[in-house]
C-alpha cells in the first residue's frame, strides 16, 4: 500500500465513524449539549468538517466546499470562509442549530471527495513543502494533512461518545 492510499483510507474512516454515530439521531439529539458549556454532536460534526474544508482548500488553492457548493445555506449560515467554529464561545455553540444528520453527513462527504482529489494530486515530494505560516517551526504539507486528520478523528470520537451517552447501554455503536 502506498502512503497516499493509507491517508485517503484514514480520512474515509472519519466518514464511517460519523455515519455510525449519527444513525437514527434526531435534530433534538444533534443539538443536545450534555452540559451548558459542552459542544453538541451537530456542532462538533459541523466544526470538524469546516476545519477539514478550510485547511484542505487552503492547501489545494481551491474555494471551500462550504462556499463553492453552497453548503452554508443548508446550515443557515453565512458564506464566511473563516466561520469554522474555532474559538466559538459556549453561547455560540448553544445558538448553533444543526440541520438533520443527512445534511451533516452530506457536507462531510462532499469535503471528503475534495480531500481525496487533493491527496490523489500530491507527489511524495509535496509532503515536505514548508507552509508560509507564522508557526515555529512552520509546518509542512505532510504535517498539516496529518494534523487535520488527527483533529477530525478526535472530534469523530467525541461524537461517538456523545451518541453513547444518548443511547446508554442499548446503543451498540461499533
Amino acid at each position: 500500500m502506498e502512503w497516499r492510499d493509507l491517508v485517503i483510507d484514514a480520512y474515509g474512516r472519519v466518514s464511517d465513524m460519523l455515519q455510525q454515530a449519527l444513525k437514527n439521531v434526531t435534530p433534538a439529539d444533534l443539538n443536545k449539549q450534555p452540559r451548558p458549556d459542552c459542544n453538541s454532536m451537530g456542532w462538533i460534526v459541523w466544526h470538524l468538517t469546516r476545519g477539514q474544508d478550510s485547511q484542505i482548500s487552503d492547501l489545494s488553492g481551491k474555494t471551500q466546499v462550504w462556499i463553492e457548493q453552497d453548503w452554508h445555506s443548508k446550515f443557515n449560515r453565512s458564506a464566511d470562509p473563516s466561520d469554522t467554529g474555532f474559538g466559538d464561545s459556549s453561547e455560540d455553540v448553544k445558538a448553533f442549530k444543526s440541520p438533520e444528520a443527512a445534511v451533516l453527513l452530506g457536507y462531510y462527504n462532499a469535503v471528503l471527495a475534495e480531500t481525496r482529489k487533493y491527496l490523489q494530486s500530491l507527489q511524495e515530494a509535496d509532503l515536505g513543502r514548508v507552509l508560509d505560516e507564522p508557526y515555529k517551526p512552520p509546518p509542512t504539507v505532510g504535517v498539516r494533512i496529518t494534523s487535520v486528520l488527527a483533529d477530525c478523528l478526535g472530534h469523530a470520537g467525541e461524537v461517538d461518545y456523545l451518541r453513547g451517552l444518548l443511547g446508554g447501554k442499548g446503543w451498540l455503536g461499533y
